[in-house]
């Protein structure tokens, strides 16, 4: 299998939305975005499937001396193989990949957040950069992109939070900011119990709803700071947007169950919002 392969293969399997998006894209720009996507769910899915910290901590290592060796020009693998020869084209920088690594190392240190700050800082990392990197491979010509860019991925990074309260919860994880939960009067306990009566009630259901609306401003927010000369050039972002904000309606819809579920959306919807978006430009 060529390194191509494996990050097709890799990004695919996935199921992500991102994907959707990729599709659209010319063929040097969907491959960039393509190994660059690889490379997160890589760096990414060692925090979440490692069953020790200890050995999540040292992929996490590795992984950061594997970015600085691809950028030397001795990348081992798949990922950094297909990605490396594109990064200099895109402007992928080491930076980039290590702050990532940085924000995947947050989730092997800590399990709390104690207030929006701090939450902002984790989101940053792992997901305002990668939409940095994801809207100059797209293609901009403005400055002014890249602080969309970073406003698109916190509030992308906030939906996830949102969808993934339970599933967090199971690994002994709490996103939601503490200072939020004691200002809804919502316990830890309520939600690493995962189940009703404890979990379900009209606090959470205000805690979620407050955390809905805050994720829907940042939308707008970042909207307002695309500048109409990039707007044609980011439209897989803002394929990626419609899809998040839609599954972002979902989960209000079904009255924020998302203690024992994880919502999501079929691959054909998916397609279609990206297809509609790409139609429409907006």
């Amino acid at each position: 299998m060529t390194p191509q392969q494996y990050v097709q293969d890799r990004a695919a399997r996935s199921g992500s939305s991102f994907y959707y998006a990729f599709m659209f894209l010319p063929p040097a720009r969907r491959a960039a975005i393509t190994a660059f996507y690889a490379f997160c769910r890589e760096v990414d899915d060692v925090v979440d499937e490692a069953g020790e910290p200890q050995v999540a901590a040292a992929k996490l290592a590795w992984w950061r001396h594997e970015v600085d060796e691809a950028y030397a020009g001795r990348a081992s693998h798949p990922a950094m193989q297909a990605l490396l020869p594109l990064a200099g084209q895109f402007g992928i920088e080491a930076a980039h990949l290590q702050a990532i690594i940085d924000g995947c190392r947050i989730d092997l240190e800590q399990s709390r957040f104690a207030d929006y700050p701090a939450l902002q800082h984790y989101c940053h990392l792992v997901a305002g950069v990668v939409g940095e990197v994801a809207a100059d491979i797209f293609g901009r010509t403005e400055a002014a992109t890249v602080s969309y860019a970073h406003r698109l991925g916190l509030a992308m990074q906030l939906t996830n939070i949102i969808r993934d309260v339970g599933d967090d919860a199971r690994r002994g994880r709490i996103y939601l900011p503490t200072a939020e939960l004691q200002r809804f009067d919502v316990q830890a306990a309520e939600l690493l119990l995962r189940q009703a009566p404890w979990g379900y009630s009209e606090r959470f259901t205000a805690l979620m709803r407050f955390q809905t609306e805050r994720a829907r401003r940042t939308y707008d927010e970042a909207l307002a700071l695309l500048p109409a000369a990039d707007r044609q050039a980011q439209k897989p972002g803002l394929m990626m947007a419609n899809i998040y904000r839609t599954l972002l309606g979902e989960i209000e819809r079904q009255g924020f169950r998302v203690l024992h579920q994880r919502t999501s959306l079929t691959p054909l919807r998916k397609l279609w919002i990206a297809t509609r978006t790409h139609l429409r430009g907006a």
